[in-house]
């Protein structure tokens, strides 16, 4: 007679909380998201609705080399992350002064184009409901993309202080989250300004 064998379930994991800075900044990018689809929705709806001149057709033009820029910074902060983690701190250096140019191109960018909208073609944040809903959207967005250039260049001075290892690289990773958010939402920016909005 043999003898019957009864399977032992393995003994559970231990339920390990996450990390309050990811927590924290996902509970911060769901929050600025719902603000951004606000100022997006309210841009779709208004778009075409301004009684008065410049319209969007007649005035902007798509900034491709900035958005270029900006997108290829979510790769340099993604990389210049995981060589912090393999500790090659020169190249983490690299990544992230190369990270906080590119943005600072954007940022760039973007004043230029409002300073020859303002200057050359006349349209201000009270010329029209163009005007109104435009500046808001991406002025929104450039003040998303400044507070990440502050805190890129916090991490950059302490980096080139020798105070940046592979102990921080956690926190590293919280902030090239928002990197990120900030990234995809340019994407639909753009998508929504410069493609649909025309």
């Amino acid at each position: 007679m043999s003898a019957l064998t009864i399977p032992i379930a393995p003994e559970p994991r231990p339920w390990i909380l996450p990390d309050r800075g990811k927590v924290a900044m996902a509970a911060l990018i769901i929050a600025e998201s719902a603000i951004f689809t606000i100022f997006v929705v309210a841009y779709l709806f208004y778009v075409g609705k301004s009684l008065t001149g410049p319209t969007p057709r007649e005035v902007l033009d798509t900034p491709v080399f900035y958005t270029i820029c900006l997108l290829s910074s979510s790769i340099t902060v993604h990389l210049a992350g995981t060589f912090l983690e393999r500790r090659k701190q020169r190249a983490f250096l690299s990544l992230w002064l190369l990270t906080f140019v590119l943005g600072g191109l954007f940022l760039f960018g973007t004043a230029r184009e409002w300073h020859r909208l303002i200057y050359e073609k006349g349209l201000t944040i009270s010329t029209n409901l163009f005007g109104t809903t435009y500046y808001s959207l991406v002025g929104l967005h450039a003040f998303h993309v400044s507070a990440g250039l502050v805190m890129l260049l916090i991490v950059l001075i302490f980096g080139l202080a020798g105070r940046v290892n592979r102990d921080q690289s956690g926190r590293i990773e919280v902030l090239s989250m928002y990197w990120h958010f900030v990234d995809g939402v340019w994407v639909v920016v753009f998508t929504v300004v410069y493609i649909l909005g025309r």
